[in-house]
C-alpha cells in the first residue's frame, strides 16, 4: 500500500502529535525529533518542519495530510481541508496591553499592534471597525508595550505568565487554538480510502 506523506510540526505539537498517533495505533513505536526531517513508519512518510511550514507543504501536495495550530492555519490562508480536532496543543489568541489600557480599548478608532500574526490582527481589527497600524515581530512581542512602541499585543496565550510577568493582561480573546488534522485537496479525492481510515481511527480514540 502507498504511504500517505504526513507533516508534522517540530516542536511542543510534535510531542503531542505523536503520542496520539501511537494511542490510536497509527504509529507501531514511538518517534524522537532529532536531525532527520524524514522519518518512515509502516503507513507514513512523515515530514518535520517548522509549524508555519506545514499548512505550505499541505497545500502544495508535498503532504497529503498534516497537523497544524488553527492559530497558524487561520494566519497562513492556505486552502487545505481541515478534517478533525485533534484537542492538542491548546491555547488562546488573545488582545494583551497594559491593566488601565481596557478602558480606551473600548473606543477605539485605530490601535498600534505588534503581533506574530499580522493577517490576523489585521482581519480582526478591520471587521471590529478599528484601523490596524501592526508591528510585525517575530520574537517577544510583550516587549513593544514596555518600550512604547505600541499599545497591544496580539498573541497566543498559553499559561498567562509571561503576560504577568511583564505587568501586561489579557484584554480580549479572540478565539481558542488547537491543533487540526489538515489535508490536501486533491489527496483528500485521490487517497479518500486510507485518509477516512486515519480519520477513523483518530476518532474513535478522541471520542
Amino acid at each position: 500500500m502507498e504511504k500517505l506523506t504526513l507533516a508534522l510540526p517540530k516542536g511542543r505539537l510534535f510531542k503531542e502529535s505523536i503520542k496520539l498517533l501511537l494511542e490510536a495505533n497509527l504509529i507501531e513505536k514511538p518517534l524522537e525529533e532529532g536531525r532527520k526531517l524524514v522519518l518512515e513508519t509502516e503507513l507514513f512518510k512523515i515530514l518535520l518542519a517548522k509549524p508555519k511550514d506545514v499548512p505550505t507543504l499541505v497545500e502544495s501536495g508535498y503532504a497529503d495530510l498534516g497537523v497544524s495550530g488553527f492559530d497558524t492555519l487561520w494566519e497562513s490562508g492556505k486552502k487545505v481541508f481541515q478534517l478533525l480536532d485533534l484537542k492538542i496543543g491548546y491555547c488562546k489568541i488573545c488582545v494583551a496591553g497594559f491593566p488601565e489600557s481596557r478602558e480606551e480599548y473600548k473606543n477605539l478608532s485605530s490601535v498600534k499592534v505588534a503581533t506574530k500574526y499580522p493577517n490576523i490582527a489585521k482581519e480582526f481589527f478591520e471587521n471590529k471597525g478599528v484601523k490596524p497600524f501592526i508591528y510585525y515581530m517575530n520574537g517577544s512581542v510583550e516587549l513593544a508595550p514596555l518600550i512604547g512602541m505600541t499599545d497591544f499585543i496580539l498573541d497566543l496565550v498559553q499559561t498567562g505568565r509571561t503576560l504577568k510577568e511583564n505587568g501586561l493582561v489579557v484584554i480580549e480573546e479572540i478565539a481558542e487554538s488547537t491543533a487540526r488534522l489538515i489535508a490536501n485537496e486533491e489527496s483528500f479525492y485521490l487517497k479518500n480510502e486510507p485518509i477516512l481510515g486515519i480519520l477513523e481511527k483518530l476518532k474513535e480514540k478522541l471520542s
